[in-house]
């Protein structure tokens, strides 16, 4: 229970949930305005979506990319492109949104989970080698709260065992590392445009590509259906899903895609003021950015030193919410994914348990706790703070404040 009752930020704070939050107007309208004049609002037959690619992959200096419609589906994407065999493994984070492992569940691979770096909560290399084996296909790298994983180590491994890495840089858009933007690092880099995300298309995601051929399969066909459209008649080259982004999606992306500066702008000077401010409390630990790379504040999480307070994480960020700051225990929840009954409990296709229990697996899986100590742990001690381009100073010193002051309060 609280020492003492009160209200520290009286007012709502800007939030991603409508434009107090996001920066969208007139310049959307206007793409809209030239889709609805056009009567044509499908990719198939519209220009916005392939415009939409081209802005993003040059910007991105990538030389390949396409539009789905959602991160989800760009992970998924990269995966049918992949073409794993059933029962093959994809090294994955515990910390990520349940989006990163549904697509490798619906291509019948097998997620393993490596543990994390508690100083950014991103997968940690040192944890990848030891969990390859022969089935290994690839390394799937989320760069969470939108900073950077270290890749260097990272890319390393997969060389030398022939795999390959999946960015999924859903959280950290724009986000550099040793110069290089996030995405462009592995062989493919997945990104979302839920509304949530640096810029939004309400959803929609991306696929950007080194390749666009990988043992006989077009990208662009990994989301199209298998469909050649390009070649008369219909065909289906092979087993793919159906995940077009509109030209609606695409033309309110093109807008949005000219105000990355200012949205990352924003999120970054805020979010490294918020930063500064906790650091000067011992009862807080701010995420570390790794060395020559850049975060772009997707969220702001920090950990609290709980040994130093008489209260656990649960009960703190119920009081924080309580003073009016919204805020989650853990990422992505109280419990890291391979805990969740989806998971745990093989809730996957009928009762069958797969692909968890694929004949043409290695072993049978299992996940229980202590598998990844370290992420498990974080779960218990973070909190998360959402974030977006509304925040100004004065948003900054208000949740500071009241993170601080309810911490105060707290301390043994």
């Amino acid at each position: 229970m609280s020492k003492s009752t009160g209200r520290l930020i009286p007012n709502p704070l800007p939030t991603i949930a409508n434009r107090t939050g996001r920066l969208i107007g007139e310049e959307e309208l206007q793409q809209l305005r030239e889709v609805i004049e056009s009567g044509t609002l499908a990719y198939i037959y519209g220009t916005k979506v392939w415009a939409f690619e081209k802005e993003f992959r040059e910007l991105l200096g990538s030389p390949h990319s396409v539009a789905v419609s959602s991160g989800t589906a760009a992970l998924h994407t990269s995966l049918v492109y992949l073409n794993p065999e059933p029962g093959d493994e994809i090294i994955v984070s515990p910390i990520t949104d349940m989006g990163t492992v549904i697509p490798i569940l619906y291509q019948q691979a097998i997620p393993v989970f490596a543990d994390i770096d508690p100083a950014h909560q991103n997968m940690d290399p040192k944890k990848i080698e030891n969990l390859i084996s022969e089935r290994t296909k690839a390394i799937m790298v989320t760069h969470i709260h939108g900073i950077p994983a270290d890749l260097d180590p990272i890319m390393k491994i997969a060389q030398r065992y022939n795999l390959k890495v999946i960015e999924d840089c859903a959280q950290a858009h724009m986000a550099t590392y040793h110069g290089k933007i996030v995405g462009t690092i592995g062989d493919l880099g997945c990104f979302s445009f839920q509304q949530s995300k640096h810029i939004t298309t309400g959803d929609g995601g991306m696929v950007v590509s080194k390749t666009d051929m990988y043992n006989g399969r077009a990208l662009r066909l990994c989301f199209d259906k298998g469909w050649p459209r390009d070649l008369p008649g219909r065909d289906h080259l092979f087993l793919a899903p159906n995940y077009h982004m509109t030209e609606l999606q695409a033309a309110v992306g093109i807008a949005q895609i000219r105000k990355y500066p200012t949205s990352i702008n924003i999120r970054r000077d805020t979010g490294r003021a918020l930063a500064k401010r906790l650091d000067e409390c011992d009862l807080v630990t701010t995420f570390r950015t790794l060395p020559d790379t850049t975060s772009t504040f997707f969220g702001f999480g920090f950990k609290i030193n709980l040994p130093m307070l008489d209260a656990d994480g649960e009960s703190i960020a119920k009081e924080l919410q309580s003073e009016g700051l919204k805020c989650e225990l853990g990422y992505p929840g109280k419990i890291p994914l391979y805990l969740y009954p989806m998971i745990r409990e093989e809730k996957t296709f009928g009762t069958s348990g797969l692909p968890f229990s694929s004949p043409s697996a290695r072993k049978r899986w299992k996940y229980g706790p202590g598998l990844c100590p370290v992420a498990e742990q974080a779960c218990k001690e973070t909190i998360m703070l959402p974030w977006n381009e509304g925040m100004r100073d004065e948003h900054v010193q208000l949740i500071a404040n009241a993170i601080i002051t309810v911490l105060e309060r707290h301390r043994r």
